[in-house]
């Protein structure tokens, strides 16, 4: 099986062969955004750490459609989805919202948190297994929601 970075470089190939210059920008954007990590930690990233990444990138543009959208920005929030869905391609399969709820009972039933104290430890449980397959703000929403 072909790394995450490996499927990155074939696509990008692909793009320009095919002409598809916005694909093609976001692609550049994430190998960008891995190669900066890299030389910052002088490490080389594995799919896990890749698609922490590409989690952040993904973040980022879920931010800017928001402030986009609430001055008004329409043009600005469509190019940032956009950018969006092409990042999503390379993110793991996301939880559907059950699996999400097994995965809360869980971690709080594995950590023994009774009340919004103990909700680092459940983050630290829930990290790991959700990072990159869900929305991590809206995780912690859930856990402090369950603990309050």
């Amino acid at each position: 099986m072909a790394t995450l970075r490996q499927r990155l470089q074939d696509d990008m190939k692909a793009a320009m062969k095919a002409g598809e210059k916005e694909k093609l920008g976001v692609i550049r954007l994430i190998l960008a955004a891995i190669k900066q990590r890299e030389v910052d930690e002088r490490i080389v990233l594995d799919d896990e750490q890749t698609i922490a990444v590409l989690d952040k990138m993904l973040k980022q543009r879920r931010d800017s459609i928001a402030q986009y959208t609430a001055a008004g920005r329409v043009d600005l929030a469509d190019v940032e989805s956009a950018e969006a869905v092409i990042i999503q391609d390379y993110m793991p399969q996301a939880l559907a919202e059950a699996e999400i709820e097994a995965l809360v009972e869980q971690a709080i039933a594995e950590t023994g948190a009774a009340g919004v104290a103990g909700m680092g430890k459940v983050m630290a449980v829930l990290k790991p297994q959700m990072q990159g397959r869900a929305d991590m703000a809206q995780v912690s929403a859930r856990v402090k929601a369950r603990l309050g």
